[in-house]
């Protein structure tokens, strides 16, 4: 996810995104364990996109 593509979110939005990657990161781990995560970049991704929604939010709230 892009930042572009982020800031076009209202914060309702940011919040459900938010929500499904910080699962996605939750089971990605799982996968990572035990051996059965494909592409371990994946992880990377999830981490960054959600520091970045962390920063609109705050950005959004202020």
């Amino acid at each position: 996810m892009k930042k572009k593509e982020i800031k076009k979110l209202t914060k309702k939005q940011m919040l459900e995104n938010l929500d499904k990657l910080k699962k996605d990161l939750f089971n990605f781990r799982f996968q990572k364990v035990n051996g059965q995560i494909k592409s371990p970049t994946k992880i990377t991704e999830t981490k960054k996109n959600i520091a970045r929604l962390k920063t609109l939010i705050g950005v959004k709230n202020a």
